[in-house]
């Protein structure tokens, strides 16, 4: 059976010596992120997350969601007790705010936390993690009046939420979306439509689930401009908060899908439901848009956790397992076979699931605290600048994060042999549970076209010259640190090919924005391994400091440094290979007609 244990040291390491989160505590909510809380956090979060969540991971991927005939949706055996531990320890309100029963602590924080849960359990996470973005929509625009009814029993993951965005006809378009809502004279809308791929759109876990439906008024223009979102609950709730009838909304099925069995990944019919308008009527997409990149980045966070399970069983399973001998001779002589680790190309795999699960821990923990800074830091300069940069890095975290985790995934089940491939041993679930997180929340195409054809223009390019600039400082000051002089390098190096490849798109997409869509995925990538690399630039240093002080812990901290180095000899030049294949433009991409594709 597979195991997991929660990587609390690598991650106290990135908040507290990289981050350096007590730096911030002048900010609302840090001042309760101490080095101790922090510890204690990360600590019994761990534990949860190993000991409670990772032994129903299995189960149930086997066992899935079951639809009853009266609709409703039981989910695995274990879930219903997990989640009430989940809901009585508190888990859910970490990074919530106080005034609606949150414990106000930093979102980085809470970053981490849901790196262990979705690392145990992807399945199980998702359900409090959709909650969590429909909480930010309903901060950002509901009436005080929605957020008094509804968000106190969400904070508290006594309500679970969800979002409703996909239907039959339409996925990523979503000008196309049909569901209607008939405005009503006491003030709601009746909602009538289908939605599909509803992940938690029923279960048992909680007695009411709130949704967050866009569907469109009579008189909406027609496209993105006319669509409007509403909550819609399962249960009405009254204005004292109690409950009420059932809402004229069911699950007609549940999706019968690759990975992610436990979670009910739902078709919902709405069937002249009851729903209220959140926010102006039309503007319904920008505050789902809060939501997605809430969830975008949680996504990003799905493709590393998969990414650290699969990594953890391969390593020790390359530890255990012994076939063959080292290329420079017996390793264990007194053995018939030396274990895996002596195979340099496992070492090559272990290596690349290293230098990346370390890599993109650091950056997507790097993003939560964005998410902090463009909240909460006093000069409106200082929150714009982390608005630009996490805006910028979100399709990065979520693209790159989830193409190089399933990626790792892959590789930590190569490095298992035949016997990955085998149910039981585990590791074909972290490669099923890791491949949608490429396709939902915007395929990774879409983050791709969304980070050149958005992101990079947005405000005169000033998030790309502000992150091109980031970069080179933080080459500069490396250089001066003996052990990360050439990292520094090579990091500048991709940092020159990904301005170039800025440069290229600015030159030629104009004319040819085929040119722009061509070269976006391996941009994106090219981004991420930037990012990336500023990561291990930051860890190599914070490294080189603990080394200096002579902390205790030394082959943690020297492991860094030569995971570092690795990921700058065999990450960085990825880059130069990535701008030359944009630089090849779309003109062999786009030139066969679409009957040439087909097999005679």
């Amino acid at each position: 059976m597979p195991s997991y244990t929660a990587p609390v040291r690598d991650a106290r390491f990135i908040v507290t010596e990289v981050l350096k989160i007590e730096s911030h505590a002048d900010l609302p909510g840090f001042e309760s992120a101490s080095a101790d809380i922090v510890d204690a956090v990360l600590e019994e979060a761990g534990k949860f997350a190993s000991e409670v969540l990772a032994p129903l991971n299995a189960s149930g991927d086997a066992q899935g969601c079951t639809r009853n005939a009266d609709g409703s949706v039981t989910t695995p055996e274990g879930f219903r007790e997990a989640h009430a531990q989940f809901r009585e320890a508190g888990w859910g309100t970490l990074s919530a705010p106080a005034e609606f029963g949150g414990q106000g602590m930093p979102h980085v924080l809470g970053f981490a936390v849901e790196e262990f849960m979705s690392s145990a359990n992807q399945a199980f996470a998702m359900y409090p993690g959709l909650t969590n973005g429909a909480v930010g929509a309903l901060l950002a625009k509901g009436s005080p009046e929605l957020q008094q009814k509804y968000l106190p029993k969400m904070v508290a993951n006594e309500w679970l939420g969800t979002m409703n965005l996909t239907e039959p006809q339409c996925g990523t378009d979503l000008g196309l979306i049909r569901t209607r809502a008939e405005p009503q004279a006491d003030g709601s809308y009746s909602i009538t439509g289908t939605k599909i791929f509803i992940s938690a759109g029923e279960h048992d876990l909680t007695e009411n689930i709130i949704h967050l439906v866009l569907a469109r008024t009579p008189d909406a223009p027609e496209g993105t401009k006319g669509i409007s979102l509403f909550v819609v609950p399962k249960l009405l709730v009254a204005d004292d908060g109690s409950l009420g009838e059932r809402n004229a909304v069911s699950c007609g099925a549940i999706e019968h899908k690759m990975g992610i069995h436990a979670n009910a990944t739902c078709v919902m019919n709405y069937d002249e439901a009851k729903g209220w308008l959140v926010g102006e009527e039309n503007k319904g997409l920008a505050a789902m848009f809060i939501m997605m990149n809430a969830a975008r980045l949680g996504v990003g966070m799905q493709g590393l956790s998969q990414a650290e399970v699969a990594y953890q069983n391969a390593v020790s399973y390359a530890a255990e397992r012994r076939q063959g001998r080292a290329l420079t001779g017996p390793a264990d002589p007194e053995e018939k076979a030396d274990p895996l680790f002596v195979h340099p190309d496992v070492r090559r795999m272990l290596m690349d699931a290293k230098a990346f699960t370390e890599g993109m821990r650091a950056l997507a923990l790097w993003g939560g605290l964005l998410v902090d800074l463009a909240e909460k830091a006093p000069a409106e300069e200082a929150r714009q600048e982390a608005d630009d940069l996490v805006s910028l890095l979100t399709p990065v975290i979520k693209g790159y994060g989830t193409d190089k985790g399933y990626d790792t995934a892959t590789n930590m089940q190569q490095v298992w042999g035949g016997h990955g491939y085998i149910v039981e041993n585990g590791m074909e679930q972290f490669v099923r549970d890791a491949r949608i997180a490429m396709i939902y929340e915007g395929a990774n195409g879409i983050q791709a076209m969304d980070l050149v054809g958005r992101k990079l223009p947005k405000d005169g390019g000033r998030a790309v010259q502000a992150f091109f600039a980031l970069v080179d400082e933080e080459c500069a000051a490396a250089r001066e640190v003996e052990q990360l002089s050439e990292l520094a390098g090579r990091v500048e190096k991709a940092n020159g090919e990904l301005k170039a490849a800025t440069m290229w798109f600015v030159q030629n997409a104009m004319t040819n924005p085929d040119n722009a869509g061509a070269g976006a995925h391996h941009y994106m990538h090219i981004a991420g391994i930037v990012a990336l690399g500023v990561m291990w630039l930051r860890m190599g240093k914070a490294a080189a400091e603990a080394l200096a002080a002579g902390a205790s812990d030394k082959a943690f901290y020297e492991a860094k440094i030569v995971t570092a180095r690795y990921f700058g000899e065999r990450f960085a030049p990825d880059a130069g290979a990535l701008r030359r294949k944009i630089e090849t433009g779309a003109e062999a991409m786009m030139a066969l007609p679409p009957d040439a594709f087909a097999r005679a």
